[in-house]
């Protein structure tokens, strides 16, 4: 009885936290989600030279194909923020992200190095999730053809964004023996699992937000970190694209689980 009434009234808090910030939350979400990208595309505009020579001599390419590799991320990670946060074009800006995502996999070897790997795979759940809320709600795939609820490919991408999104909090695991380590891991994947099932989704998913959040702070304070120093710029990259994630988890809890889940599939019991 003690532990219903503990999550009951953390879902009371959770319930008033969501009525009090509602008309701002969306706008906050899409903000955090995007931000990996406009931090990215304005490093290409002050590192045009680095970023050029670094993909000319990996990968031999030319002094052209290097500046036509800079142009892409910068004019598309910019643009395709511009209209996210103007909401036009919202479905075109996601598959352009989504391109950035591939082309920065291969270019810079992200493929092959698995933590790296899963951070991307989680920022392009955050992106799935951010092309679901575009769609309308009651749109047919058909014209004329009412869509069926649970075979809705919104609610598909919306399983597939929680999925992903959970992948970056599988990097923050550790496999050792602390206490606080073993805590951290065991209240970790417990969270991790309901926003995948989508059971409690909206409390476990603010609950994660706040946890990465706090790590974010502590673990990626690039700002205490010389700019001269390589160091710098990899916490600056974690620090948004932890935001990124941040920003995805924010959009579940503002717009819930969707029909592939655990909450939506109590309703019907």
């Amino acid at each position: 009885m003690g532990q219903t009434d503990i999550m009951g009234t953390a879902e009371d808090i959770a319930d008033q936290f969501l009525r009090v910030t509602k008309q701002y939350l969306p706008h906050l979400a899409r903000l955090c989600l995007i931000s990996t990208f406009l931090e990215d595309g304005i490093r290409m505009w002050f590192q045009w030279n680095d970023q050029r020579d670094y993909i000319e001599v990996t990968w031999s390419c030319g002094y052209l194909l290097a500046t036509c590799f800079v142009l892409i991320n910068l004019f598309g990670q910019l643009g395709g923020c511009i209209l996210i946060l103007s909401r036009n074009f919202v479905q075109y800006a996601c598959f352009g992200l989504f391109g950035i995502i591939a082309l920065q996999t291969i270019a810079y070897s992200i493929l092959w190095d698995l933590k790296f790997l899963m951070r991307n795979l989680a920022l392009g759940g955050g992106l799935l999730l951010l092309l679901a809320e575009s769609r309308s709600e009651g749109k047919s795939m058909f014209a004329g053809v009412p869509t069926i609820k649970e075979s809705s490919p919104k609610q598909y991408m919306q399983l597939g964004g929680r999925v992903l999104l959970i992948l970056m909090f599988m990097t923050l695991l550790h496999f050792n023996s602390s206490f606080f380590s073993i805590i951290q891991n065991v209240v970790g994947t417990g969270l991790i699992v309901l926003v995948a099932i989508g059971f409690k989704t909206k409390l476990a998913a603010l609950t994660l937000v706040i946890w990465l959040f706090s790590l974010n702070l502590y673990f990626n304070a690039f700002w205490t970190v010389p700019t001269y120093k390589p160091m710098h710029d990899f916490l600056k990259y974690d620090f948004f694209q932890s935001m990124s994630v941040i920003g995805g988890l924010l959009l579940v809890v503002a717009l819930g689980p969707g029909g592939v889940s655990m909450d939506e599939k109590k309703k019907e019991w």
